[in-house]
């Protein structure tokens, strides 16, 4: 007989590991080096303009989001998880940073991310990154697109150069303050925020290896102070950015604050890791590796940490950053630490010409970023699939939109969890082919007896259940076992084909077997497992209330048990 030998458990050193280490331990070349030093700076070319666009929309002076791209960026590839993953500020947590910056200030962003940090080291040290997998995709699809709604609304106000002394973040007061405003459009502004965008999309479409986006703010740079147009940029709103980084700070603390923030606290570590740990699966897929989930997350709470120790903004891992990266040729984790010190040199030697970048340019690349970040074939495929599909969509999308992130997603995951139990319910059935959860019907409907009556012998009664018994399940179980008509001396529970029983089931059948056991009837549980057994008797079910036999066929002849015609052969379980 072949036997195969478990995998152990792997081991804290194992599971925590940072892949920089393991890279580098493996054999790490000088060609590699190179690689990486190509594929850092060309990720640093494309992060440069998002990280300052993406603060700006976040409400907070783009020189926040260069810190973030510098100290996150580098933790991350440092201590993270995943060979090829870039951290920095993402265009997903916009519409999040700009509501706790617009209620609790900077200071409410800083102690949030922190708090957010923490979690998401406990969570990373507790083993629950592998369960982030478990979120659905309608999920996924939905709350992204939501997320591409509100970017693009929110960079209306710069796109058509509005005069708007304060812009809300929810999404209905913007539209009503933008659309107030609308008669202080600016003509130059649309102008090079138009032009931005069709050079993007030209270069994209003609040149998709060239930086579409560095080249877009530099020809919208030389376009407004060649012209001397009137139009806002970095220099006029935020006078500039620094050429040095911040001496850190820690935030200050009181508990009543922390109260406060707690649910924002929770939203970005929950956005951060789902955000992180698609991105890493998206490496993964392009480069064949694996990451390791729980030491990428313990990564990403110190890199939220030192980020606003910073100065910055909340960190995490760019899904378009890392795949740049994997299609640029990198070979490990230095080519984020390669992009992390370019940002560095560019901000301690040209920061000043970034007062020259105009705020529509910025816009224009954050417009074409939410358009691709939008999966509209996706979201498309979706709307025409299943109801419960669309269903979940649907209102992840726009709860997202209208109500709150955090909400969208907690949602959609409730009501994909609820649509997974119906479905799993829907699987299990009783005899040959009768469903435990049955469709609806009239109140006066015939109903039909489940119960398997063989005409050899009508005082022994076999039923055969199979899928999982769970507690979705429980009260149609109970249903359908109670429609005995009269007492049977004999009744046998077939479990052959059950794969997991709960506690909830267990203890819904134990009443049912009481009942029987009382009125006289011999009960034995056929085909049940070792994983099956244990909820079985921890519910109470054992000798003399029931006995158990491996199989249907091994009930004492003289009990005289009818045995099913399509029995499967069971393979006895030693010690059974």
């Amino acid at each position: 007989m072949l036997t195969s030998a478990r995998r152990p458990e792997p081991t804290f050193a194992e599971l925590f590991t940072p892949k920089l280490i393991t890279v580098l331990r493996d054999g790490y070349r000088l060609s590699d080096l190179r690689h990486d030093a190509v594929a850092g700076l060309t990720v640093a070319i494309v992060a440069l303009p998002l990280s300052m666009a993406i603060a700006i929309a976040c409400g907070l002076d783009p020189a926040k989001g260069l810190y973030t791209a510098i100290i996150g960026g580098l933790i991350i590839s440092l201590f993270g998880g995943s060979r090829f993953q870039i951290g920095g500020p993402a265009g997903a947590f916009i519409v999040l940073i700009a509501t706790i910056v617009e209620r609790h200030g900077y200071d409410g962003l800083v102690l949030a991310t922190v708090m957010a940090g923490l979690l998401m080291i406990a969570v990373g040290f507790l083993r629950l990154g592998t369960y982030i997998k478990y979120i659905p995709y309608p999920v996924t699809i939905g709350f992204t697109a939501g997320i591409a709604v509100i970017i693009l609304a929110s960079q209306l106000r710069e796109f058509l150069g509005l005069s708007v002394d304060k812009e809300p973040a929810a999404l209905l007061p913007k539209l009503d303050v933008l659309i107030a405003a609308l008669p202080t459009w600016n003509p130059a502004a649309l102008a090079v925020a138009l032009f931005s965008v069709l050079l993007i999309v030209v270069i994209r479409r003609w040149r998709p290896n060239w930086p579409a986006f560095l080249i877009a703010v530099i020809a919208g740079s030389g376009l407004v102070y060649s012209l001397q147009l009137d139009v806002a940029t970095i220099g006029t709103r935020f006078g500039g950015v620094p050429t040095s980084l911040p001496i850190p700070e820690v935030p200050v603390f009181s508990f009543e604050k922390a109260y406060d923030v707690l649910p924002d606290a929770i939203a970005i570590a929950l956005l951060g890791a789902i955000e992180s740990l698609l991105s890493a699966v998206v490496a993964d897929g392009m480069s064949g590796r694996r990451h390791r989930s729980n030491c990428e997350l313990v990564a990403q709470g110190g890199a939220n940490i030192a980020s606003v120790l910073f100065s910055g903004m909340p960190a995490t891992g760019t899904i378009a950053r890392t795949a740049t990266n994997v299609r640029s040729g990198a070979k490990g984790p230095l080519a984020g630490v390669f992009h992390s010190l370019y940002l560095l040199l560019f901000m301690l030697v040209a920061a000043p010409l970034a007062s020259y970048i105009p705020l529509a340019t910025l816009s224009a690349v954050l417009i074409v970023v939410a358009w691709n970040m939008a999966e509209r074939k996706e979201f498309v495929a979706l709307v025409r699939s299943s109801g419960g599909d669309r269903l979940i969509l649907l209102a992840t999308f726009l709860l997202t939109v209208f109500e709150d992130l955090i909400v969208g997603i907690g949602v959609g995951v409730v009501i994909g969890a609820f649509l997974f139990l119906h479905r799993m319910a829907q699987m299990i059935e009783v005899d040959s082919d009768v469903p435990l959860v049955a469709r609806d019907a009239a109140d006066d409907a015939e109903e039909k007896r489940t119960a398997y009556e063989p005409a050899k012998n009508p005082d022994n009664m076999v039923y055969r259940i199979r899928g999982a018994l769970f507690f979705g399940a429980t009260a149609v179980v109970s249903n359908v076992l109670d429609r005995i008509g009269t007492t049977p001396k004999l009744l046998v529970l077939d479990f052959s084909e059950v794969p997991l029983v709960d506690s909830t089931a267990a203890n819904a059948i134990r009443r049912f077997v009481d009942k029987l056991h009382s009125g006289g009837t011999t009960v034995y549980l056929a085909g049940t497992s070792k994983s099956i057994r244990k909820p079985l008797l921890h519910a109470g079910l054992r000798s003399p209330i029931v006995h158990y036999v491996p199989t249907v066929e091994d009930v004492p002849t003289g009990a005289e048990a009818p045995a099913f015609t399509d029995e499967a052969k069971l393979v006895r379980e030693p010690g059974g």
